[in-house]
């Protein structure tokens, strides 16, 4: 069995991305500048905020974090998206979720400038990722497949089933792996929480993409022998004996599953950090392409 180790992979991507930085800044341009906007006090958004913030200052990209209070209108938020959208300074932004509930997340997203976006939730990349154009990936999906193709799993002809069929996720991960090159070329299932015998077909698959957000969800006898295991869920689980009071599950269940896997994720250090590191990868991105134009 070998682990993906997101952690150090997304290590080896910063460091590659930081010996980009150093050559624009010895060249005299300009360094990437992403943006975060965070609205309220969401515990988990204010670390993940807090990492990227963390992970700029680490590769030499510029950063600002914008937070607005929980009371934040809709109006004032998409006034602030406009300023972003405007500013030239900025090469690439996010807008936190989730949002207060009295915020239509849908219509902040469809308001951020699409060469900004990236996140990649704008319905233009989406649609060009769906189309194989030129387009920001959504950073986690485009994690995952970058830990496919840098430890060689091979997912030509392959059964891929993804487990949850979220924008963000598991809708992606769908057309990414279906795709033609490689990573991609696999055969996909998308199943979700209507799937019945749900059971029956992950033990199918050659390569299953866990994206439900139901600790250990997918036990051992879910899995054939050699699967190759993604395991995107993070759930914090209540548990006393614990100094945090929590600990971190994802929806596999590892200790079991690992036995039967050839390739497979932790959680905690599995698709987390790859997230950030790409995400980094797209705003040097987004970068590069307002400098060719």
């Amino acid at each position: 069995m070998t682990l993906l180790d997101g952690k150090k992979t997304s290590n080896d991507i910063k460091d590659e991305i930081a010996v980009e930085v150093s050559a624009m800044k010895e060249r005299g341009e300009k360094v990437p500048h992403l943006a975060a906007v965070l609205v309220g006090e969401d515990g988990a958004s204010l670390t993940y905020v807090g990492s990227k913030v963390r992970a700029c200052e680490r590769i030499g990209f510029d950063s600002t974090l914008v937070k607005m209070p929980e009371s934040t209108t809709e109006e004032e938020l998409l006034a602030k998206v406009k300023e972003l959208n405007e500013n030239d300074d900025i090469d690439g932004y996010i807008v936190q979720l989730p949002l207060p509930k009295h915020i239509d997340e849908q219509k902040v997203l469809l308001a951020v400038d699409s060469l900004k976006d990236v996140d990649g939730f704008h319905p233009e990349n989406f649609g060009k990722m769906a189309l194989d154009m030129p387009a920001f990936i959504p950073a986690t999906p485009y994690g995952i497949m970058e830990l496919l193709d840098r430890y060689q799993v091979e997912t030509q002809g392959k059964h891929t089933v993804v487990i949850g069929r979220s924008h963000i996720v598991g809708r992606p991960m769908s057309i990414l792996m279906s795709r033609k090159g490689n990573p991609g070329n696999s055969t996909v299932t998308l199943t979700h929480s209507r799937t019945k015998n749900i059971e029956e077909i992950t033990r199918e698959a050659d390569i299953i993409i866990s994206a439900l957000g139901v600790p250990e969800f997918l036990k051992a006898d879910m899995v054939k022998e050699g699967v190759v295991v993604i395991d995107v869920g993070i759930t914090r689980v209540p548990d006393e004996s614990h100094p945090k009071g929590y600990v971190i599950k994802g929806d596999v269940d590892f200790e079991n599953v690992s036995k039967k896997a050839s390739f497979i994720t932790p959680v905690p250090g599995g698709v987390g950090p790859m997230t950030i590191a790409m995400l980094l990868k797209n705003t040097l991105l987004a970068r590069e392409q307002r400098q060719a134009n």
